[in-house]
């Protein structure tokens, strides 16, 4: 069967709501291709190697975490941003992006998706203001966990050793916030509330002594590591919704 592409963009867009969000980047249709669509690849990142097995597979549409038009970035198309783009247009590849609705979302976003793969019990979020949903989570692990039994947990779930700073000096772990990707500065909502950890993806050289005066276990286990999941959970709902293909790429990236 086939979708639509607008009638796809129009139900992500109901289904995450990133009118809810001052983002980064514009979330949503970056690129425009085919007008129907059978096949979606997905991805954490629009990069050269994802949008050429993109095209080695046929795609009617990428959709990624990480797409384009970041502030800060030169606004003219030129070098691997033009590469890129032309490569997408040429083969006639939409490309959609979602990036904090897709965090933040309460079924299928990155948060939600990996405390289900570290076995987190969700309580809420601690950043929510009025109708802006959080985008950092906590909550507890059923039993409490020494760092070390934490640290293989990681391990086995995300396929790479996280960088752990323990400020709790070997106490056990119970209670802990997470916010996927470079949510750093973030840590200062778990200090606050109180809990024995938190865990991002990337760190700062400021992490360190932040996680050591506070007492807190601060894990950095990769931005693109922990982001890997909800774009998957997507994909699949769209595929299942849509009856269409649905092929996720993981590209390997030590970040």
């Amino acid at each position: 069967m086939a979708v639509k592409t607008k009638e796809l963009e129009a139900y992500i867009n109901t289904l995450l709501k990133p009118e809810l969000f001052k983002d980064y980047a514009p979330n949503g249709l970056q690129v425009e291709g085919k007008t129907d669509v059978v096949k979606i690849i997905t991805a954490v990142t629009a990069s050269q190697n994802i949008i050429n097995q993109a095209i080695k597979q046929q795609a009617d549409v990428l959709l990624v975490h990480h797409g384009y038009f970041w502030p800060g970035e030169s606004p003219v198309i030129t070098g691997i941003k033009k590469q890129r783009i032309a490569a997408l247009i040429n083969n006639n590849i939409n490309l959609l992006a979602y990036h904090l609705p897709l965090d933040a979302h309460a079924t299928l976003g990155n948060n939600v998706e990996l405390a289900k793969l570290l076995k987190i019990e969700i309580t809420g979020t601690l950043d929510a203001i009025g109708n802006k949903p959080g985008l950092v989570f906590y909550g507890e692990f059923a039993q409490a966990l020494s760092l070390e039994q934490f640290n293989h947990l990681l391990i086995k779930v995300l396929g790479r050793e996280p960088l752990i700073i323990d400020g709790r000096q070997g106490k056990q772990i119970k209670s802990i916030a997470w916010c996927t990707g470079a949510a750093q500065d973030a840590v200062q909502y778990a200090i606050d509330a109180g809990l024995d950890a938190f865990l991002t993806g990337e760190v700062s050289e400021r992490s360190y002594h932040q996680a050591l005066e506070s007492g807190i276990c601060f894990i950095a286990a990769g931005h693109h590591a922990t982001e890997r999941y909800g774009i998957q959970a997507l994909g699949q709902h769209l595929a299942d919704k849509f009856h269409i293909e649905h092929v996720f790429i993981d590209e390997d990236n030590p970040v």
